[in-house]
């Protein structure tokens, strides 16, 4: 994967309620309920091991997760940290809840920018929001190029070239860093934590900021800072039994004209 030594990478990991549990809706706000346990989303593990290795390559360097998450939760991260991940930074702040996307970008763009990263990989998009637009968002905000879709990743002399996925196959595309790019699922095998990594991960610092410590105040961040709004959640409609045509000789004439009110033939 090339050599760029003393390389720091920057990985956004994202802490979501556990797929494994019924999910809830806030009865007043419509939003994603995220008062019981969080954990890793599988996303960013890609993004977890792909930094890891980028900077196993570059024979030196550390891999630093940064992380948005309400109560102090460090659930995910420090399976992060468990994997290899060398230090976490968590944004923790009451004022945070009812964050929209963008909202959530401008909050880490200001922990990212306090480590000074070579490189910021990040989930093409979470598993919990799917809009795909954080990643996006904040590499505007931190002035950097963006490649997104990355199918594979490598650092060569202080440049980055990425095969972006595609419909018909992939691009090479390269740029300097420092910059920021997307993974997709797959693009590695994320390692499980091992029993030394866990028993390491307790000892490892997670950096707990506020928006004081940003820069921010209530008014950039939360409801009040927030341009999206939920106003109405149903549910999706039931898929209808389909219907059952017994062939008595003339099947296929109805099947012809099934498809032609469908307007197919």
């Amino acid at each position: 994967m090339g050599e760029y030594a003393g390389m720091k990478v920057v990985v956004c990991v994202k802490q979501i309620p556990d797929p494994a549990m019924p999910g809830r809706l806030d009865p007043v706000t419509s939003t994603l309920a995220r008062d019981g346990r969080l954990i890793l989303d599988d996303s960013d593990a890609y993004g977890v091991e792909m930094a890891l290795q980028l900077v196993d390559a570059a024979a030196g360097g550390e891999v630093v997760a940064v992380s948005m998450a309400p109560r102090g939760e460090t659930g995910g991260l420090r399976t992060a940290l468990a994997m290899g991940v060398a230090r976490a930074v968590l944004v923790s702040d009451e004022a945070l809840v009812g964050s929209d996307a963008l909202v959530t970008a401008k909050v880490l763009a200001a922990a990212v920018r306090r480590v000074e990263p070579d490189l910021v990989v990040a989930a093409t998009e979470s598993t919990d929001g799917y809009t795909g637009t954080v990643p996006a968002s904040l590499a505007e905000l931190l002035g950097l190029p963006s490649v997104t879709f990355a199918r594979r990743v490598t650092v060569v002399g202080g440049a980055l070239a990425v095969e972006r996925q595609t419909e018909g196959g992939f691009d090479e595309v390269s740029c300097p860093l420092p910059a920021l790019v997307t993974v997709t699922a797959g693009v590695v095998e994320p390692r499980y934590p091992s029993f030394k990594g866990i028993m390491a991960a307790k000892a490892k610092p997670v950096d707990q900021l506020a928006l004081a410590d940003l820069g921010l105040g209530p008014a950039d961040v939360g409801w009040a800072g927030a341009r999206q709004e939920v106003v109405e959640v149903v549910a999706a409609e039931e898929r209808k039994a389909g219907e059952v045509i017994e062939d008595s000789g003339d099947a296929h004439e109805r099947i012809v004209e099934y498809l032609e009110r469908l307007k197919v033939v």
